[in-house]
C-alpha cells in the first residue's frame, strides 16, 4: 500500500497531465459525436430514401467494426493515401465518428418513443416538419436520451484509453511510460484504475443531477 501512495504522490503530475488529454479527448469527442448523431438520427426517421441508405450504412459499419480498427485506419492506414494525422487528431476523429453512431441509434430510439401524433398535431397547426422537429419532437427527445447518453460518455471516457496504441499522450500513455520506467506495472495500473473510478463516480453523479434538472414532469404517466 505504501509503495503505491508512493507512485501516486511521486508521479501525480504527470498522471495528471494524461488525465487532462484523456479528459480534452472525451469531452470533445463526446459533442462532436453528439452533432454527428443528431444528424444521422434525424436522417435515418425522417429521411428520404437516399439519406435513411447513407445513414443506416454507415451506422452499421461503425458499430460492426471494432473501435481499434478504425483507430488503426485513421493513423495507419491513411498516411499511405497521402493523409497524416497526428496521434491526438486520429484519436478525437476515431472517437467522434464512433460515438456519433452509437448516439444517433440512442437518440432514434428516443424520437421513436415520442408519440407521432405530435408530428401531426404540429402539421395541423401549420408548422413545417423541419419546425415541427426541432421546436417539438427534439426537446423531448434530448430529454428523453440524457440516460443512454450518460452511458456513453462514461464508455467514451474509458475507450479513451486506446489511445495509447496510436502514440496519444493521454493517461494509460503515462502509465505505461512510468511502469516501464520502474517496472512496478501492478501498482502504477493500480493507481490509474482509481483515477478512473473517481472520475466516472464523479461524471455518473454530475449527469444524474443533470437528469433530475430537465427530467419532463409527470412523463412516467405517459402512454
Amino acid at each position: 500500500m505504501e509503495r503505491i501512495w508512493d507512485i501516486a504522490v511521486k508521479y501525480w503530475p504527470k498522471l495528471l497531465e494524461g488525465l487532462g488529454v484523456t479528459m480534452e479527448m472525451t469531452l470533445i469527442s463526446v459533442l462532436a459525436g453528439f452533432l454527428i448523431g443528431v444528424v444521422l438520427a434525424i436522417a435515418r426517421v425522417y429521411g428520404n430514401k437516399l439519406f435513411y441508405g447513407l445513414s443506416t450504412g454507415i451506422i452499421e459499419i461503425i458499430r460492426g467494426t471494432p473501435l481499434l480498427v478504425q483507430l488503426f485506419i485513421l493513423y495507419y492506414g491513411l498516411p499511405p493515401l497521402g493523409v497524416n494525422l497526428s496521434p491526438f487528431t486520429a484519436a478525437i476523429i476515431g472517437f467522434s465518428i464512433n460515438s456519433g453512431c452509437y448516439q444517433a441509434e440512442y437518440l432514434r430510439g428516443s424520437i421513436q418513443s415520442i408519440s407521432g401524433t405530435q408530428m401531426k398535431a404540429a402539421r395541423s397547426l401549420g408548422m413545417s416538419k423541419t419546425q415541427a422537429i426541432m421546436q417539438i419532437i427534439m426537446p423531448q427527445a434530448l430529454r428523453r436520451v440524457i440516460p443512454a447518453w450518460t452511458n456513453e460518455f462514461i464508455y467514451l471516457l474509458k475507450y479513451t484509453s486506446l489511445a495509447y496504441i496510436v502514440g496519444a499522450p493521454e493517461l494509460m500513455a503515462q502509465a505505461k511510460f512510468i511502469a516501464s520506467r520502474n517496472f512496478q506495472f501492478f501498482e502504477v495500473y493500480l493507481v490509474v484504475a482509481v483515477i478512473y473510478l473517481i472520475v466516472v463516480l464523479l461524471f455518473t453523479k454530475i449527469f444524474s443531477i443533470l437528469e433530475k434538472k430537465v427530467e419532463i414532469p409527470g412523463l412516467e404517466w405517459v402512454r
